[in-house]
């Protein structure tokens, strides 16, 4: 976090790096702040999507040495490809709109004509930019001969396609007020982006409804086509695994499980985080956590809120 990213030498500090990520390094030194800040949120959003399912996705604090989860081809890697994909055409798209890089700018103007009432202005976030440097670097690693089979590499590809098609399809009009006394007489409005907990929730759901393939000849190209001859052809939209996942219950380093002994559930839930389906039917274990919390706010004139502590017990609820 604090390389000044201004020597070709900075781009060795960075593992995992495949040769034609280390050459676009040294040749784009000015976004590689982006990309680093990108690998960080793929990590925070991936574990906050999955926190209440029994993978959590708290493997993906190791990369770039991953764990079998997370290499062998099941729908988790399929997210964490998909996302990281995302993640990093998204913090390029949005470096340039804030001015953060030289060779790029605010988005180009729509082409669409403005409705009544607001007109286009600002500056949006450069998607075309952020996917046309995004790309080359996210697919680097899968286009490695060194990489993994042909069959991993090709899912993966996918995969990092699908990413970057959610957050296309996600550009959407933000609009700003102008007017007196804080009336909406005008509007500017220009494309941007959401955040990026919001493409990982798009990719969430179709991680769950992700499509088993296998990688064969079909014509005279090899394609990734249903493993079950009974599910629709995958489309550009589509998340693809290989193999099944584990079930996430028990330890298992091979197959890249960490189980989920001692994680926290919900009692009350019906859903993944329920102690039933997180404790994998084993039971948990209740204990009472004291917690400090502000309350008993008050607003004064003028200006500051002044609150006094508050302590109450709550009840905690961890698997066996």
């Amino acid at each position: 976090s604090g390389v000044a990213w201004n020597e070709s030498h900075h781009c060795r500090l960075l593992t995992g790096l495949v040769p034609d990520q280390f050459q676009m390094c040294r040749r784009n030194l000015e976004v590689m702040p982006s990309i680093v800040r990108a690998a960080r949120q793929t990590k925070s959003v991936c574990q906050k999507s999955f926190a209440d399912m029994r993978w959590n996705c708290s493997s993906i604090q190791r990369a770039p040495s991953f764990g079998p989860d997370l290499l062998k081809g099941t729908r988790e890697s399929a997210f964490a490809y998909a996302l990281a994909a995302a993640a990093v055409t998204h913090s390029i798209a949005r470096a340039c709109a804030s001015g953060e890089l030289p060779l790029c700018s605010c988005g180009p103007g729509p082409s669409e004509l403005p409705g009544p009432g607001f007109r286009w202005g600002g500056c949006g976030d450069n998607l075309r930019y952020g996917l046309q440097l995004g790309a080359a670097f996210a697919d680097s690693p899968s286009k490695s001969s060194k990489q993994g089979t042909q069959a991993l590499g090709a899912m993966n590809l996918h995969n990092n396609a699908v990413g970057r098609q959610v957050l296309s399809d996600s550009l959407d009009t933000k609009c700003k007020c102008h007017g007196v006394s804080g009336s909406c007489s005008v509007k500017t409005c220009w494309k941007g982006l959401p955040n990026l907990e919001e493409i990982a929730s798009d990719l969430k759901s179709k991680y769950l409804a992700a499509i088993r393939v296998t990688h064969r000849l079909v014509g005279p190209r090899k394609q990734l086509v249903p493993k079950e001859t009974d599910v629709r052809p995958v489309t550009d939209t589509d998340l693809v695994y290989l193999i099944s996942s584990p079930d996430y219950c028990t330890p298992n380093i091979r197959l890249g499980s960490l189980g989920t002994q001692d994680r926290q559930c919900n009692k009350t839930s019906m859903g993944s985080d329920s102690c039933n389906l997180m404790c994998c039917g084993r039971g948990y274990n209740t204990y009472t956590e004291e917690v400090v919390e502000r309350c008993h706010c008050k607003y004064h004139w003028c200006c500051y809120v002044v609150c006094k502590k508050c302590r109450r017990k709550v009840e905690r609820y961890v698997c066996k």
